[in-house]
């Protein structure tokens, strides 16, 4: 996937490489299931998930990061399997979740900050996705969001672990699990 000097893109790629097949793995999307991919940027991960769900909805804040995912998506043939929407991620709401339709599955990958606004509205919401898969560089504002997830939203945290991203420093990248039971 092509990348300009200021796009965030994952810097250990062969690293990268075993965390999207691990994410899709865990995440297990189907061929009739919509999945969003929030924080999606160049498509790292939208791209792998739209070889096997239905539709992947990929959601960012930067037009420039969504114009690559686009020209990503066409690249590789996806096109017709994506659908990408900008919105700032920081200020998500019910209405920005009923934008992307209905969804299944759900990743999200948000920079150190974390995604605490997501993880509320989905915790309110009772058309929440039944599996998530939340990356996160930041291990503990994964585990203060999946402790709303689970302690607010009814989801279960099924497993969670760690990949060395980034060799040689403190830095992980942190992966976990959540399934809710249809309500």
């Amino acid at each position: 996937m092509p990348f300009r000097p200021t796009d965030f893109t994952q810097v250990n790629q062969q690293i990268n490489r075993v965390l999207v097949e691990r994410a899709v793995r865990l995440l297990d999307p189907q061929p009739h299931e919509r999945v969003a991919d929030l924080f999606c940027g160049l498509g790292n991960f939208s791209l792998a998930m739209a070889r096997s769900a239905g539709h992947v909805v990929g959601v960012e804040g930067s037009a420039a990061l969504l114009a690559r995912a686009r020209a990503n998506a066409t690249a590789n043939g996806l096109a017709e399997r994506t659908s990408f929407i900008e919105a700032n991620l920081f200020e998500f709401t019910l209405a920005h979740q009923e934008k992307m339709g209905a969804i299944d599955r759900m990743l999200i990958d948000p920079p150190r900050e974390g995604a605490l606004t997501v993880a509320r509205t989905l915790a309110a919401s009772a058309d929440g996705p039944r599996r998530i898969v939340y990356v996160s560089c930041n291990p503990a504002t994964l585990a203060r969001d999946a402790a709303i997830l689970v302690h607010q939203g009814g989801y279960r945290l099924l497993g969670a672990g760690v990949i060395n991203m980034f060799p040689h420093t403190s830095h992980v990248e942190s992966i976990a699990l959540l399934e809710r039971a249809p309500r």
